[in-house]
């Protein structure tokens, strides 16, 4: 019988792995300093642009199931960094915000990821940048399944 053959180590899925978790981990450490999580970073961000978003939008930005979204956004309303409205237009549907305190929270703790982050060198952060958009919009294309 035949063994698959090993994968190379600057193999495509291992580069971004490695990446990833890297990335994740410096993240990480900055966040702990602010006393936020990877979560809730990600949570806040997607509300940091003021329009509200229902709670699957916000699991899926956030990378959650609902349930546990459910949970983490409860622990941010008791924080007072996030509240929930009615949506205006669907009364059925909950938006999210954030608070004033919650603006104010995102705001530092913003800046500390963005003075933390490593850069590439001239032009190179915005070509990473465009590259992983183009690779996301690949990946998600059903036709390339």
């Amino acid at each position: 019988m035949h063994s698959p053959t090993p994968r190379r180590p600057d193999d495509l899925e291992q580069l971004l792995t490695r990446a990833e978790r890297l990335a994740a981990r410096r993240l990480q450490a900055v966040l702990e300093s602010e006393g936020c999580s990877l979560d809730a970073w990600r949570v806040l961000a997607a509300l940091s642009d003021g329009e509200g978003h229902h709670m699957t939008g916000l699991a899926e930005a956030a990378f959650l199931p609902p349930p546990t979204l459910t949970k983490l956004v409860d622990q941010l309303v008791d924080q007072n960094l996030v509240h929930r409205r009615v949506d205006p237009f669907d009364r059925r549907r909950v938006l999210a915000h954030l608070t004033p305190r919650g603006q104010e929270y995102w705001q530092r703790v913003d800046q500390a990821v963005r003075a933390a982050r490593p850069s590439l060198g001239e032009g190179d952060d915005d070509l990473l940048r465009s590259l992983l958009d183009r690779l996301v919009e690949t990946l998600e294309d059903p036709a390339q399944v």
